[in-house]
């Protein structure tokens, strides 16, 4: 369990919703390493934690050098000798840059090794993603046939790939978290150290100010501000037993309330996922 400081591997550290989740994190006591790619990144991520309670740490190391759970599992390794982590946030995407194959090669293959390292090392307990509100196999039974057709646009046409990476990346998170929560739960660890895995999911991001929010079983059709996802990761890994795919887009209510509602009513946005065909699909990953 980790302590009131808990130490968190911001991965893609120098993306814009990272660069609010980082002040955010370090004003809470928490303290961070944040994973970025280049140097000449790295004042710009030093800036953010100055006059911050939070211990901020840089790690330079590319994520198209990653290529297996092994790969990804020494960057891990390299970090814990220095403190010990506790949450992992994967913030990171190629952005459309370098095409289709570097697409794969981040938020696919990078994102899935990244995914079971950390999974698979006991000391980290959260394991926070950042996908999207389309990331999924079928027709959520809330969408609207309209949602349903302007995600099937964006799927097929003109994000295919992103799309391919994404949900491969996201069912990875949902087995394994599962799997991981169900062996805790037979060898009887305590519910509040049972492992987290949260996939947030918003839609198309905005810039600009930042307002309330829709959270949960919600359309498809809207924006959200980058500032604001960032908030709503905050409070989903300060609550105890957030877990499952939160659908996020700009709304009426307020933050911590919408948090409240749908982690204390157990929504959970995987629903009316074919499970199995899941466990296949990553089981070949």
């Amino acid at each position: 369990m980790p302590s009131a400081s808990p130490h968190i591997l911001l991965i893609g550290g120098h993306g814009k919703i990272a660069q609010f989740l980082t002040p955010l994190f370090l004003a809470r006591s928490w303290n961070v390493t944040s994973l970025i790619r280049t140097p000449d990144q790295k004042a710009t991520i030093e800036k953010l934690g100055q006059g911050q309670p939070g211990k901020l740490n840089v790690k330079i190391s590319s994520l198209d050098d990653i290529q297996s759970e092994q790969d990804a599992k020494k960057v891990l390794d390299d970090i814990e000798a220095g403190l010990a982590l506790d949450w992992v946030v994967w913030s990171a995407g190629a952005g459309g840059r370098g095409g289709a194959s570097r697409t794969i090669a981040i938020d696919q293959t990078a994102a899935i090794a990244f995914t079971k390292a950390s999974i698979s090392t006991p000391s980290i307990r959260k394991f926070l993603t950042v996908s999207y509100n389309g990331s999924r196999r079928g027709r959520a039974s809330w969408w609207s046939d309209s949602d349903y057709a302007s995600m099937q646009k964006v799927n097929t046409e003109i994000l295919p790939t992103y799309y391919k990476a994404k949900i491969a990346a996201d069912e990875v998170l949902t087995v394994l978290a599962k799997k991981r929560y169900e062996d805790e739960v037979a060898n009887g660890t305590p519910e509040k150290d049972r492992f987290c895995g949260i996939d947030l999911r918003p839609g198309t991001l905005r810039d600009g100010a930042k307002g309330g929010i829709a959270l949960g079983k919600i359309g498809t059709q809207g924006k959200v501000s980058r500032e604001v996802v960032a908030e709503v990761a905050v409070a989903l890994l300060e609550r105890e037993g957030a877990r499952g795919w939160f659908d996020l887009l700009d709304g009426e209510e307020e933050v911590g309330s919408a948090v409240e509602r749908v982690v204390g009513g157990g929504v959970d946005c995987v629903e009316g996922e074919d499970f199995g065909d899941m466990e296949g699909r990553v089981a070949e990953l």
